[in-house]
Order: structure tokens, then sequence, then C-alpha cells
């Protein structure tokens, strides 16, 4: 079933997490094991992120470096289909532009396709880590939109071989990332939200959010969309802080604020357990708020750690 199905057929807030696919070598058993008790509060999808390659230096016998490229988290595609065999509920796997031609984006989206998958989550993605900014695959694309547009074409059984006759269209309902605080790269939020008006217009079906703290911000988003006739689903995305170092990694991350009131409870917890249980109480309030406004879906950035995903829900759901 669509995203935007399962929103429409529910009249309650629904809710739904993010997994990370293990580390090259781990075992997808330790994944599920993060799962299983997720599943007690009947997530009607799943997100499974992403990663593109990354590049180490390795020293060779003549003293020279040696750039190799390496996929620390392979798996998605894989993963999903796991999900829907294991648990019978909708996965949706990140596609990115990054690492990827368009060639091996149709292959990957023929994949899906075949599989019975037919949620997408469509980003621009990150830059590889060595690079200051996000660079285009060779053939591929740079913006999210580009992307989208691809994915859409394939909707209506246009490939990039243009001497297909009769193509099957695939049935993709397609999501969009929006971002509270603004997308890092744009001058200002009025800017950030002119583009995703555009890919609402091109075909996005829904909209979930970078992670944010302070939900006025969330509500002034929807607001300022709505203003801008974009009147697709937008699901918030929440994260509990579960350090102290987080309250400094994650604004230079992900470029968010943290709220003074939960830094300071933070900074001043004695240890990372007493740090993760502010974040999770903060994060149940904030929970709380939104169910109250009525957002149609919370969706939890859960970093591979199920626990404190879990304690939220088990307050909510």
């Amino acid at each position: 079933m669509k995203i935007t199905e399962q929103i429409s057929n529910s009249d309650k807030t629904l809710f739904s997490f993010e997994i990370l696919p293990p580390l090259k070598g781990d075992n997808i058993k330790n994944l599920f094991s993060h799962i299983d008790p997720l599943m007690e509060f009947k997530p009607p999808f799943i997100d499974v992120t992403y990663h593109r390659e990354e590049y180490v230096y390795k020293k060779r016998e003549n003293g020279l470096l040696e750039r190799k490229s390496t996929r620390k988290r392979p798996g998605t595609v894989g993963i999903c289909a796991a999900i829907k065999n294991r648990y019978e509920v909708e996965a949706v796997p990140h596609i990115i532009c990054g690492g990827f031609n368009k060639e091996e984006t149709e292959n990957a989206l023929i994949d899906l396709d075949f599989l019975g998958i037919h949620n997408v989550l469509v980003l621009q993605g990150d830059a590889i880590k060595t690079e200051p900014m996000f660079v285009a695959e060779e053939g591929g694309h740079k913006y999210a939109s580009e992307l989208l547009g691809q994915v859409k074409d394939m909707n209506n059984g246009i490939y990039l071989d243009e001497e297909l006759q009769n193509a099957s269209p695939t049935n993709f309902c397609i999501g969009v990332a929006g971002y509270p605080e603004k997308h890092y790269t744009a001058p200002n939020l009025k800017s950030d939200l002119k583009y995703l008006k555009m890919k609402v217009e091109m075909g996005a079906d829904y909209i979930v959010t970078q992670m944010f703290f302070d939900n006025s911000k969330f509500f002034e988003f929807v607001d300022k969309c709505r203003a801008e006739g974009v009147n697709v689903p937008i699901i918030p995305g929440l994260k509990p802080i579960t350090t102290k170092r987080q309250i400094s990694v994650l604004p230079r991350f992900f470029h968010i604020d943290i709220p003074e009131d939960l830094a300071d409870a933070i900074d001043g917890a004695k240890d990372n357990a007493q740090a993760k249980e502010i974040g999770v109480e903060w994060t149940i309030q904030q929970s709380k708020e939104l169910m109250d406004y009525g957002v149609p879906v919370l969706h939890y950035y859960s970093m591979g750690k199920s626990d404190p995903v879990y304690n939220i829900a088990k307050e909510l759901f």
C-alpha cells in the first residue's frame, strides 16, 4: 500500500521509523533484533537509508597512497525485501543521486518494482566525506528534483532507452525531504520552499522533514507550505538525543538549532544515561504536541538504536 493511502485510510497519527543498514560484515539478525520490539506499535512502513561510497587511502609498497572506494553500509534493497517478507509492512528505500548514474538508478528502480516495493524517498544524498560539496556522478543527477523526474518518468512508462515500445509503467509513491530550518545550501527558507513546491508540482506525493527540536519551527514550516499551495502530507521527522555530545554534533552535521532549554538540560546531565532520559522525555512532549496538531505520521530517526524510540512509542501508541 502506498504511504499516501495508509495516511488517508487512518483517522489517527501513525508511527514509523528509519533504520540504517548494518555495517558490511554484520548479520541482518542484529538489525531484526532492533526492529522486532518496535513492531508492537504496528508501523505501516519502515524507511531504510542508503549510504553512498566513501574513499579511503591505503599506502602501497612503493610508499605512494592509493585511493580506494568502499561502501560501508550496503544492502538497502535486500533489507527492504527482507522487511516486507518478515514483517509484512511496507519498506521505503532511500534513493539518492550520489553514487549512481541514470542507468544504475533505472536498474535499481526496476529491481524495486519487481520486488513489490512501491514507495521510495528521493534525496540528493550526502557529499563524499572528503569533498566539501556534493558532486554529481558522471551521467547522474545533481539535484533531487532531477532524480524525482526520472522516477516520475518511469511511472509514466518512459525509460532511458527511447526505442522501448509499450514499456510497463512503474507505480512508485514518491516522498521528498523538507527542511523546517531550511536546507543548508539555501539562502533562506522562502527560496528553499520554492524548490520544495517545484518538487510537489513535479509529482512528489508526500514530504518527510529533517529532524527538528522546536515544534514552532515545524508549525511555521507547514503554514508556509500551505500558503504556497503545497498540500501533500507533511510528516515530521524526530530524533531523541541520546548522548551529551550530540548537542554539538547534530547542529554541525544537520544544520539545525537545539533549543536553549534542551541544550542546557543535556549539558547539565551527569552522564549519557541521564542525557538519554532527558532526550527521550523531550521527544515524548514534542510528539504529544504534534499529535494534538494532527500530523499524519510521527517518523523517528532511530540511528540503529531501538530502545529510545521504543520508550517514546510506548507512551504514545
